[in-house]
């Protein structure tokens, strides 16, 4: 989801977690109409830069060809706010379909009843999710059973390397484990007295990408247990993650010392993206950032490969963290078998997933799409499309109030990193408690 920072995005899961507990739209309750008969749907989306826009026109264009009953009224750069208004209140200019880029809301969503459960859908059209998506994005777009929404395109997270410093500091590959990526970020950091001309990888949690879902996703952590309890005070892979993040950021001059830097370098989104001028010689990314970096013409070549991954886990490289677009049908639609068409054609349609993954360039959310020969792009995108289709690769699941568990983490992490938190085991327990405090409010 280019364009959209991964902190607004924390944001805006919050915001929607308050706002959908109104939701009182049914599932089911409008699937009576007749998709063959001549109808107009309701289409709200989040994209807005132009060849985004152009994208998601010609995707509703194929689909109206194919299915010339049903006309779509589109509507584009639609927050979510905006959306979960719409699906409150419903009425004839409310969507009949949307699609968010926030997934971290598909548990809210669909504990409020907001959008309609997809799977006697996707029975009654004798698709099986879980051989249709990667099981990443399957995993992301459900919640207790509830199928309230289904992949449109996804992010998958790699590592970008600047190739040009590595030959300097005699690196040959990219690291393949965290302790390889420990060493090659010391040997890629060139001091220049308490600042750098150089750093080997920027790894404070106010980085760009750098949140702790994405460095937690390479450990493949639980989150929830069964009951619903958070495991993060338990379950190793989280401890582990935090001790990698907080180690790099001390070998790698320590937190005040990398923040005075990170405060001299540019934008995430613009052209002065330290990666791309060189200031930085790993970055953590997503697929999107090969064409902006590619854009901003880097005087030196741009290597990807897939995310580091534990030492104890060196079988499994190649996975990386997964997230995208989801799409779903609005519970006070009275068009839901035609709002249906046009999901099932946006989202498993492997020609018209192709298409637009070619358009916007993000990963396509397919298996089918994913193995595609009329997939266009640049070589080392392919680093991203083989993360996706990866088994290993991980998410971070539904909650009943969206991604506020994965904002109350991150904030831990800035405690944590900065050194106002000092015992880990302890900060952890306290995290956990309060994910589980504000789940129980929330139910």
């Amino acid at each position: 989801m280019p364009g959209i920072s991964r902190k607004v995005a924390l944001a805006a899961a919050a915001s929607v977690a308050l706002l959908a507990t109104a939701c009182t739209g049914q599932s089911g309750s409008g699937a009576s109409d007749d998709p063959s008969e001549d109808t107009t749907l309701n289409f709200w989306h989040a994209w807005s830069a132009p060849a985004e826009v152009k994208a998601v026109k010609s995707l509703v264009a194929g689909f109206e060809k194919a299915h010339p009953t049903i006309h779509v009224n589109v509507v584009g750069n639609m927050t979510d706010d905006k959306m979960n208004q719409a699906l409150r209140t419903g009425g004839d200019k409310a969507p009949d379909v949307i699609s968010s880029f926030t997934t971290n809301n598909v548990g809210k969503f669909c504990s409020s009843g907001a959008l309609v459960d997809l799977n006697p859908l996707f029975e009654k059209s004798g698709i099986d999710p879980a051989k249709t998506f990667p099981k990443a994005m399957s995993e992301y777009t459900e919640f207790d059973g509830n199928r309230c929404s289904v992949p449109l395109l996804g992010d998958a997270y790699g590592l970008y390397y600047n190739k040009t410093a590595f030959e300097k500091a005699d690196i040959t590959t990219p690291p393949k484990t965290w302790s390889e990526f420990e060493a090659d970020a010391k040997k890629l950091t060139i001091s220049d007295g308490d600042s750098y001309k150089q750093l080997g990888f920027m790894p404070n949690y106010h980085g760009w990408e750098t949140t702790t879902e994405h460095y937690l996703g390479q450990f493949s952590p639980t989150y929830f247990d069964s009951s619903g309890k958070s495991t993060i005070a338990t379950d190793p892979a989280v401890e582990a993650g935090f001790t990698l993040q907080k180690k790099l950021v001390d070998e790698l001059g320590g937190y005040q010392r990398l923040e005075k830097y990170r405060s001299t370098l540019g934008d995430e989104w613009g052209p002065k993206h330290p990666f791309q001028t060189g200031q930085v010689a790993m970055q953590l990314d997503g697929e999107w950032r090969l064409g902006m970096a590619l854009d901003a013409k880097p005087d030196f070549e741009i290597g990807v490969a897939p995310l580091p991954v534990p030492d104890d886990q060196a079988d499994q490289y190649g996975k990386g963290y997964i997230t995208g677009t989801i799409a779903g049908i609005a519970a006070t639609s009275k068009k839901q078998n035609a709002a249906w068409e046009l999901v099932k054609y946006m989202t498993t349609d492997t020609a018209a997933v192709v298409a637009f993954s070619n358009a916007i360039h993000n990963v396509p959310s397919t298996l089918a799409a994913l193995k595609s020969p009329d997939l266009k792009y640049d070589p080392r995108f392919k680093t991203f499309l083989d993360i996706a289709a990866n088994p290993n690769s991980t998410t971070s699941p539904a909650s009943v109030n969206g991604g506020v568990y994965l904002a109350t983490i991150q904030n831990f992490g800035y405690e944590y990193e900065s050194g106002k938190a000092k015992d880990l085991k302890a900060g952890l327990a306290r995290t956990a408690k309060q994910i589980d405090t504000d789940i129980a409010q929330a139910k």
